[in-house]
């Protein structure tokens, strides 16, 4: 620090100040010079005979700067004098020695007040970087989106080290394997306009980026045109090409938890005023320097924070991918178990999502202020792949059941029906045979002829009953002559030659020929509706994350009506959930519309929608979710699957 004595001209002080020391340069100053000519820090002597205090402090600006050494008539201290304007006082005549250690004395005093004052602003900007590091933490650590991720990495790193422009890298390929690589992720430029394409580079130490990864070290470089018995180059075709001049340089590898570099960030040509444009070589040489230590330093803590937080981002994605491989290999399993139902999860969930996101964006209506996130979102659609999985938890032969009678209970009534053709047919040869025996073959036309007619009769009688029973076999509203049919053939029965007389037709098999509408009896529509309460407790065991939580509840109630008539729980309109209501529109439209179906054929849309508003009409469904499926077209997203 330069010790500078000032004092007014003229003053008898003048050949005492010109005796000081060399340390020491006095400096006279006019009683009328403005504040602008000082220079501070400094000393202000003064003597008091000739400046009264009270006038002083009007001319000299005072301040932590400057101290005042006033020379006063012994025992005749000025009157006005304040602790603001004064530091000491010397009587007179003082002698150089004395003067020069209360110079020193004062000189000393603002050494420490700027020493304090130095030291204050250090901990102002160090905890304003420590703000802006956890600012920028928190940030990172609340982003999941990757590509978002980097962008955000890259513009705080050119934010705290004021960098015009900067790259992002990230190490490729697997550690050991031989064939590890720099991927060039991104980059930025407040100057220019940069096309961007990403693309991959070696793993060496030939460039700057490269050269950071490989050896984990930071480079800083004040001039890249002036790289000097280094390892690395500045590849100079992106400037060439673009007009752009890089001088200032510096990359820093970001490295995770294990001291590994998983990337590396560079930054191009700081700048000593933010918002300068870099357009010319002029621009450069006046706004670009070199970084800092500081920025060394504070981009060095925000890469490690980078990398962490990329690190778990990626870990995250590689989470919420094998997540998302688990539901897809639940809804085939389901499909697997029942293949007539192929596609169908996967038709709900883009029917039910699309519903949803209508639902966020309508303006009109009683949802109009009801807003969707992405996690809700996301939420809705697990809830709809899987709102199906209990499924895995019926019984196969229930659960692919396409006709009233199972396969094998068809199967033995055929045989049943051939065995009893066989019989007929075996009676008439008995019959003709004893009559040729017993008479020869005189008038055995005729009598042919009456046992053929009587053995048809009893052949188209049969076959009249099994086209009943296989009429009745089918899932759709029986018909009330087929079920006076069915009675009648209950009671008949033909001899088994292994054992007593057999009934054509079960007890059993008759009651599931006798229902009424469908393929299910109502012990296996009980067994097929409690998939419901099935998928509820699968997914209750699974560790849903809280934007997911609601999963298993919003499932569970996708078979429920708005009346309490649905099933499992015969909820009312209040306690179903919203996300439920969305999901029950979607799930009946595709059930009617769905081709794959074996026990019925697939209802045209516009008959579907027709159904579907038979139920709204009748309080099932919710009027307005569905007013939007019908303004927002819903029902074609599905259309060509």
């Amino acid at each position: 620090m330069t010790k500078r004595v000032y004092y007014f001209r003229p003053s008898p002080l003048e050949k005492l100040l010109r005796k000081l020391s060399a340390g020491y340069q006095s400096v006279a100053i006019d009683r009328d010079a403005p504040p602008s000519r000082w220079r501070l820090p400094a000393v202000f002597v003064v003597d008091a005979a000739r400046d009264r205090p009270k006038d002083l402090e009007q001319t000299v600006p005072f301040g932590k700067t400057l101290r005042v050494i006033y020379l006063i008539q012994r025992s005749r201290p000025p009157r006005g004098l304040s602790k603001r304007s004064s530091f000491a006082l010397l009587s007179k005549p003082a002698s150089v020695p004395i003067l020069e250690k209360a110079l020193s004395a004062a000189f000393e005093a603002l050494s420490e007040v700027r020493k304090r004052s130095r030291t204050r602003k250090e901990l102002v900007q160090t905890r304003s970087e420590l703000g802006t590091l956890n600012r920028i933490g928190l940030a990172l650590s609340t982003e999941h989106n990757t590509d978002a991720l980097l962008e955000l990495i890259l513009n705080q790193s050119r934010e705290i080290t004021n960098s015009d422009a900067g790259s992002l890298y990230l190490m490729g390929g697997e550690e050991g394997e031989g064939a590890r690589h720099l991927i060039f992720k991104l980059t930025q430029n407040d100057s220019i306009s940069v096309p961007f394409r990403e693309f991959t580079m070696p793993l060496d130490t030939r460039s700057l980026a490269g050269y950071a990864a490989s050896t984990g070290k930071i480079v800083n470089i004040s001039d890249a045109y002036r790289i000097r018995r280094r390892p690395f180059a500045f590849n100079r075709k992106f400037d060439e090409k673009f007009g752009y001049r890089t001088k200032s340089v510096l990359v820093v590898p970001m490295k995770n938890q294990k001291d590994e570099v998983i990337g590396v960030i560079q930054l191009i040509n700081a700048k000593r005023r933010r918002r300068a444009r870099l357009t010319s070589p002029e621009k450069v040489r006046k706004e670009v320097i070199s970084f800092s230590k500081r920025s060394q330093e504070l981009s060095g803590a925000l890469a490690g924070q980078a990398a962490v937080s990329l690190e778990n981002n990626l870990l995250y994605r590689n989470i919420q991918g094998l997540f998302e491989g688990f539901i897809r290999a639940s809804v085939k399993a389901i499909e697997f178990r029942d293949p007539t139902t192929f596609g169908h999860s996967e038709r709900v969930a883009k029917l039910t999502v699309g519903l949803a996101e209508a639902v966020d964006q309508s303006e009109m209506g009683p949802y109009r202020d009801l807003r969707f996130s992405r996690q809700d979102i996301q939420e809705i659609r697990y809830a709809a792949l899987l709102h199906d999985f209990g499924k895995v938890g019926v019984r196969e032969e229930v659960l692919i059941k396409a006709k009233k009678l199972y396969p094998a209970q068809m199967e033995l009534i055929h045989k049943r029906f051939q065995y009893i053709r066989k019989s007929i047919q075996s009676e008439n040869y008995r019959r003709k045979l004893e009559h040729v025996l017993q008479n020869g073959r005189k008038n055995h036309h005729v009598y042919f002829r009456e046992v053929d007619q009587e053995c048809d009769a009893q052949l188209r009688e049969m076959e009249q009953f099994l086209g009943d029973i296989l009429q009745a076999n089918e899932p759709t509203v029986l018909p009330e002559k087929i079920s006076d049919q069915l009675s009648e053939i209950l009671g008949w029965v033909f001899q088994d030659p292994s054992g007593p007389p057999e009934a054509l037709l079960t007890e059993d098999e008759y009651r599931l020929l006798t229902i009424p509408k469908g393929s299910l009896n109502e012990l296996e529509r009980r067994e097929i509706e409690s998939h419901v309460e099935h998928s509820y407790r699968i997914l209750s065991q699974i560790p849903w994350t809280r934007e997911l939580r609601r999963v298993p509840e919003i499932a569970r109630a996708h078979h429920e009506k708005l009346d309490g008539s649905g099933y499992p729980y015969r909820m009312k309109s209040e306690q179903i959930p919203f996300q439920s209501k969305i999901m029950t529109i979607c799930d009946i439209f595709d059930a009617l519309t769905a081709r794959d179906r074996p026990y019925k054929k697939a209802v045209p849309t516009d008959l579907a929608l027709d159904i579907i508003g038979t139920e709204v009409k009748s309080r099932l469904l919710d009027p307005a979710l569905f007013q939007v499926f019908l303004g927002a077209k819903i029902f074609k997203m599905t259309e060509r699957e």
